[in-house]
C-alpha cells in the first residue's frame, strides 16, 4: 500500500521521494549512486525523529486520524488466536461499529471489543465510520456479562470520534446506553484493560472504557469532545481546532499527568501505521504483563481500586 502522510509529514514525502528515484538508478551497473543513497538515509531518520519527537497537539489528533492507522480487527487479527466474533444487542438490531467476541491470548480465553472505522468507502458506511449507536453499546455489555459469567477478562480497543449523535441512536435512548455501560463496567468481576488505540472521543469512547488500567498509545488521543466541536462551541468556528486542541489537553502526556491514563504506550517512530508488526509485539507485552497483575489481585480488592480510580479523576475545591 503507498504511504499516505499528512501535511507536516512534507519533508518526509521530498526526501522518500528522492529515496525511491536514487533506488531506481541502482539497477544500472554503471551508475554508482551508494554514497548518496546514504546520505539521504541519514537525512531522512534526522528529520523524521525532529517531526516527531515535536508534535502539537493537533498534529497528534491528526495522526490519531491516520487512515493507514491500524484499527481494531487488525489488532484482533495480530494479537489472538482463534477470535469468535459474537454479533447483536439481543434487543434491535447488531452495530457493527462495535466488534466484540471470544479469543485466546497466550492460550487463555478473553473477550475483546473494540470499535471499528472501516477502511474503504463501503466499509466505512457499514461501520457508520466507528460511531456506534446505542445498541453497539448493548452488545458491547452483552458480551462483557458474558465474560463475567465465565471469568474471562475484558480487553476494549477504543478508536471512535464518538457515538453516534443522530436521531435514530437518540430515539433508542444513546446516552441512557452509555450511562448503564459506565455503571455496569464499574462493578464487573473480572480484569479490564481499555486501550485508546486511535481517537476516545467523549461518551462514546468511555461507554467501553471504563477499566481497571486504561492505556493510550503515544499518538492517540483521549478527549470530552473533538477538537473541531470545541472549536465551534467556544469560537463558533471549526478552524479553531489547532487552539482547541492545545486547550483540551487531550494528548497521552497530559492524560498521564492528570490520571486520566495509566500509562502511554510508545509507537514506533512516526507511528503504528509505519511499523505495525512492532507496535503489535509492544502492545502484547503490555498486555501480557498487566493481565497477569490484575489476575493476581483479591476479586474486591480489583473492584474497590477500579472504583477509587475514576472517583478520583480530577481536580476541584469545596468552599464553605
Amino acid at each position: 500500500m503507498k504511504q499516505v502522510f499528512l501535511d507536516f509529514e512534507e519533508p518526509l514525502y521530498v526526501l522518500e521521494q528522492q529515496l525511491e528515484g536514487l533506488r531506481s538508478l541502482m539497477e544500472d551497473p554503471l551508475v554508482d549512486v551508494a554514497q548518496e543513497l546514504a546520505a539521504i538515509e541519514v537525512t531522512l531518520e534526522a528529520t523524521r525523529r525532529r517531526i516527531f519527537s515535536n508534535l502539537t497537539p493537533w498534529q497528534k489528533v491528526q495522526l490519531a486520524r491516520h487512515p493507514q492507522r491500524p484499527y481494531a480487527v487488525d489488532y484482533i487479527e495480530k494479537l489472538f488466536e482463534s477470535f469468535e466474533e459474537l454479533h447483536g444487542d439481543r434487543q434491535f438490531r447488531d452495530d457493527p461499529a462495535i466488534v466484540g467476541g471470544i479469543a485466546l491470548f497466550e492460550g487463555q480465553p478473553l473477550m475483546v471489543i473494540g470499535t471499528q472505522k472501516g477502511r474503504e468507502t463501503k466499509e466505512k458506511f457499514l461501520r457508520n465510520f466507528g460511531c456506534p449507536y446505542p445498541e453497539g453499546y448493548r452488545k458491547a455489555l452483552r458480551l462483557m456479562r458474558l465474560a463475567e459469567k465465565f471469568n474471562m477478562p475484558i480487553l476494549t480497543l477504543i478508536d471512535t470520534a464518538g457515538a453516534f449523535p443522530g436521531i435514530g441512536a437518540e430515539e433508542r435512548h444513546v446516552a441512557e446506553a452509555i450511562a448503564v455501560n459506565i455503571r455496569e463496567m464499574s462493578q464487573l468481576r473480572v480484569p479490564i484493560i481499555a486501550c485508546v488505540i486511535g481517537e476516545g472521543g467523549s461518551g462514546g469512547a468511555l461507554g467501553i472504557g471504563v477499566a481497571d488500567r486504561v492505556f493510550v498509545l503515544s499518538n492517540a488521543y483521549y478527549s470530552v469532545i473533538s477538537p473541531e466541536g470545541c472549536a465551534a462551541i467556544l469560537w463558533k468556528d471549526r478552524n479553531h481546532a489547532p487552539d482547541a486542541a492545545k486547550a483540551l489537553c487531550l494528548e497521552p502526556e497530559k492524560l498521564l499527568e492528570l490520571g486520566v491514563a495509566d500509562a502511554v504506550i510508545q509507537e514506533p517512530l512516526g507511528g503504528a501505521h509505519r511499523d505495525p508488526e512492532t507496535m503489535v509485539k509492544t502492545l502484547a507485552e503490555v498486555l501480557k504483563t498487566t493481565f497477569k497483575q490484575l489476575k493476581a489481585k483479591d476479586l474486591e480488592t480489583l473492584l474497590e481500586e477500579r472504583y477509587q480510580k475514576f472517583r478520583n479523576i480530577g481536580v476541584f475545591a469545596e468552599s464553605e
